[in-house]
């Protein structure tokens, strides 16, 4: 059996926290590409670099990503802010039926898997840890909505029941 935990603290050098704290003063909200350059320019994982920037965001006080001025005479962006926008987006996920039915088992069993059991599991389905730490953060909120459906339709039966009477 794999022992739950977190996974160990990730050290930057000096010369990587330069560049990243460089980068978070010209964007505090880079895109997937730029936080996958990032990751090549300094050797490291895009998620770690991801979590460095959300923890420096809430080290200073980042409260919302701030919101784009609307000019109305510009209702649509251009054709090349479009694409370059889309650059920006991780490529969604498609998993196939076998991959799925394994994710599903392992929620099943524990919902809150470790890291040593996600990285077994991403091993074994042919994807990376972070996509299948994402899988399982929305396969719970889809849970916890689910079951507040549940009683709120529990909860309208009833009051329906109790004026039929």
């Amino acid at each position: 059996m794999v022992t739950k935990g977190r996974r160990s603290r990730t050290s930057f050098t000096e010369e990587q926290l330069e560049i990243l704290v460089q980068a978070f003063s010209q964007n505090p909200y880079p895109g997937y590409t730029a936080k996958q350059r990032l990751a090549v320019e300094i050797n490291a994982e895009e998620s770690r670099i991801q979590i460095w920037f959300q923890n420096r965001r809430a080290r200073h006080g980042f409260l919302k990503r701030p919101k784009k001025k609307l000019d109305p005479s510009k209702d649509h962006a251009s054709p090349k802010e479009k694409i370059q926008g889309k650059q920006d987006r991780r490529c969604r996920t498609s998993y196939t039926s076998s991959q799925l039915q394994t994710l599903k088992n392992a929620f099943t069993e524990n919902p809150y898997p470790g890291i040593d059991s996600r990285e077994q599991l991403a091993e074994k389905i042919g994807v990376p840890e972070s996509r299948v730490q994402i899988w399982f953060q929305n396969r719970r909120s889809r849970l916890r909505i689910q079951r507040k459906r549940g009683l709120e339709g529990a909860l309208d039966r009833r009051q329906n029941q109790g004026q039929d009477l």
